[in-house]
């Protein structure tokens, strides 16, 4: 297991266990973490199954939110944040979110990120949601990129031991001596490492678990079914956003269209040319991420049109090319000048709303093991993120954990009140089978999309109970491999959208089609003790 950058001390070389965390990923809140854990006096070691800069972060383009300007407040960001989240959102996690948001900010622009400016002032743009301008960016369209950058340099600076192409498998919770993670590497070798200390999960989202979806291939959700596998609590996997606006042509990529494109004044129009969001929401284009894609997916269906259209002609040429400077270049490849033409677009996969659970300080259900960034459910989105409180998560809660790490107590987070005991199916040890993951792909962009109904969900789970049959290792196999896991997260976004009888936030129910009050409350998924054996 090789690093390219200089190593601290091996693993095994200890002398003081709680000051060498494990962690795995590497986006804004693994970077994030790491650093300020050096800063504290700690020595941690980044553990990412790719590059060290490949991450959700890296394609986050529409910017990150604080309450920062003048007409601005994290009270309002606050009450923004609440509203968006459909009756779910946790408000002392939201608050937390929200009140230390500028002093997250300010450790960016301590590390070096270059946030846009006007006459030496950060500019401010809105988006979809917020009541005020208060989403920061960094080169037009490229925040995430600027921001992964400049948390990269800053770790080979700061000497932090970086092991890339280095894949978790396994999590155990351990005893005295602490918990075990289980490796391999860029060359398929399996490592057992007695870790040094805690371990941080950071691993990102799901969202590549998608046919259509805005992530990179690498988001597959594995954090989330290792940790399952391990025994955590997992609470809101029901609910998946979905992006309204990626670019969609036959056989292109399916480039984000970032949401400040309608915040500059873009409008969205079918096949026929007629702008349909007026009718649909008061704010338009600028309505809730749920509210945009089930409209362009209604349109999507009523129309037989494979996309509808971003329509930013009424914009000036000169501010679409200096705002957005990643998108103009990449439409360009495809003839595409959004001064002059419409940009085809459709809905696809785009953030995890939930996941492991945790407190405000990072601690979820195991002993020695923290979450935080996507990978995590903190309750802080409810049942729909606000736009750009991702990256925004990434770095409160890793400001909590790295915090927690300097001086540990042990703690829980609450459960919530309905818990679902999920058994594992014990398969027969085939592994990865060719075509297998593309059908699981197609089975929860079909089934558990943007619009569900009990009778795609049970079908779902069906076919990914077949598929679990064929990969999950038998009992004298190694670790599952990564179709294994893939099939585990997308079998509990599933069953709890099957469990979730209302819609609500992000989650939509065709046969249950309002929320229901009665329901007003997060579901966890815990792994049953008895696995179900193959047939």
């Amino acid at each position: 297991m090789g690093s390219r950058y200089t190593p601290t001390p091996s693993l095994r070389d200890m002398t003081d266990p709680s000051h060498r965390p494990l962690i795995i990923g590497s986006g804004i809140a693994g970077l994030y973490v790491a650093l300020r854990l050096r800063e504290l006096g700690l020595r941690p070691t980044i553990v990412t199954k790719s590059r060290l800069e490949e991450s959700n972060t890296r394609y986050a383009q529409g910017g990150i939110a604080a309450a920062i300007g003048p007409d601005d407040s994290p009270a309002l960001h606050l009450a923004d944040t609440i509203r968006a989240g459909d009756g779910l959102v946790e408000r002392d996690a939201a608050r937390v979110l929200t009140s230390e948001a500028p002093a997250r900010i300010a450790d960016l622009v301590r590390y070096g990120v270059p946030f846009d400016t006007v006459e030496g002032q950060i500019s401010l743009g809105r988006e979809a949601a917020h009541s005020r301008f208060r989403i920061l960016h960094a080169g037009g369209d490229a925040t995430g990129l600027s921001i992964e950058e400049a948390l990269k340099r800053r770790t080979l600076d700061a000497g932090i031991e970086v092991r890339e192409r280095t894949a978790l498998r396994r999590l155990e919770p351990g005893g005295r001596e602490g918990p075990k993670a289980h490796l391999s590497d860029a060359e398929g070798h399996q490592l057992e490492i007695l870790a040094p200390g805690p371990v941080v999960l950071a691993t990102g989202g799901a969202g590549s678990l998608y046919r259509q979806s805005s992530n990179p291939s690498i988001a597959t959700g594995e954090g989330v079914a290792i940790a399952f596998r391990a025994g955590a609590l997992l609470t809101d996997m029901e609910f998946i956003q979905f992006h309204p606006t990626v670019f969609w042509r036959e056989g292109a990529p399916r480039f984000l269209i970032t949401e400040a494109f309608r915040g500059e004044g873009a409008v969205l129009r079918n096949d026929a040319g007629d702008r349909f969001m007026t009718r649909i929401h008061r704010d338009a284009e600028l309505a809730p991420r749920d509210v945009v894609s089930r409209a362009i997916d209604r349109e999507i269906h009523r129309t037989g049109h494979p996309c509808v259209y971003l329509d930013a002609t009424a914009i000036p040429r000169d501010r679409l090319f200096v705002r957005f400077p990643s998108i103009t270049r990449f439409l360009a490849t495809y003839g595409l000048d959004p001064s002059r033409d419409r940009i085809p677009v459709t809905p696809a996969a785009h953030y995890m709303i939930g996941g492991v659970t945790t407190d405000l300080d990072g601690r979820t259900s195991l002993p020695g093991f923290y979450a935080c960034g996507e990978v995590a459910s903190t309750g802080v989105h409810g049942a729909n993120r606000l736009a750009s409180n991702s990256l925004l998560e990434g770095l409160v809660f890793g400001e909590r954990v790295a915090r927690q790490l300097l001086h540990p107590v042990a703690r829980a987070p609450s459960e919530p009140k309905t818990v679902v005991e999920v058994p594992v199916v014990e398969g027969a040890g085939h592994g990865d089978e060719p075509g297998l993951f593309e059908e699981v792909r197609d089975l929860l962009w079909d089934d558990v999309g943007i619009v569900r109904s009990a009778d795609g969900l049970r079908s779902a789970l069906a076919e990914f109970d077949r598929i679990a049959r064929l990969t999950e290792p038998g009992p004298r196999e190694g670790p599952p491999g990564p179709l294994a896991n893939a099939v585990v997260t997308a079998s509990l976004i599933a069953r709890a959208a099957l469990r979730r009888t209302e819609s609500r936030g992000a989650h939509y129910r065709s046969d249950y089609p309002r929320p229901r009050p009665a329901l007003r409350y997060h579901i966890g998924v815990r792994r049953a003790t008895r696995p179900v054996r193959s047939r």
